[in-house]
């Protein structure tokens, strides 16, 4: 099991935000190319998930040529898989990580009127999900919870 320790999250934004990407994709090996960088800062533009379709349109646009949502799909499978990116499993929407590298597990307060998602960091919910999976003999890689209801604003 991958322990889960305190550790002090270093939330980054902006240009600072899409450096720490960089480096933390090329800390794990790979390349970081235009359209990563590009898909990347498209992801890192919006504060509420958005989807590959859109990011793919988005792009399409100021690139002046067609960006092909399947080629977007492979991009935010491997910014997920190395941790720059959060995935809203029920919306089908990604996240910027805030701290790119950081593992930590997805608790998401999404709201079912607005589309807000919220990503929570908790120890405690993390270890008990973990033990939860652990106790029954499975070994949970990527745990997800995330809660449906409303935001503060549209309660």
């Amino acid at each position: 099991m991958a322990s889960q320790h305190h550790h002090a999250h270093e939330e980054h934004s902006g240009e600072n935000l899409i450096e720490a990407a960089r480096d933390a994709l090329k800390a794990s090996g790979e390349q970081w190319t235009s359209m990563r960088e590009a898909v990347f800062a498209e992801l890192a533009r919006h504060e509420r998930p958005v989807s590959a379709y859109d990011i793919a349109d988005n792009l399409s646009a100021s690139r002046g040529k067609r960006v092909a949502p399947n080629s977007i799909y492979r991009i935010l499978d491997l910014f997920v898989a190395k941790n720059l990116a959060l995935r809203v499993e029920s919306s089908n929407a990604f996240l910027a990580n805030t701290h790119p590298g950081c593992e930590h597990d997805c608790i998401f307060l999404v709201c079912d009127e607005c589309g807000d998602a919220k990503h929570v960091d908790d120890e405690e919910v993390s270890r008990a999900v973990r033990a939860l999976a652990s106790s029954r003999n499975f070994k949970a890689e990527r745990p997800v919870l995330e809660i449906r209801g409303l935001c503060q604003m549209c309660a």
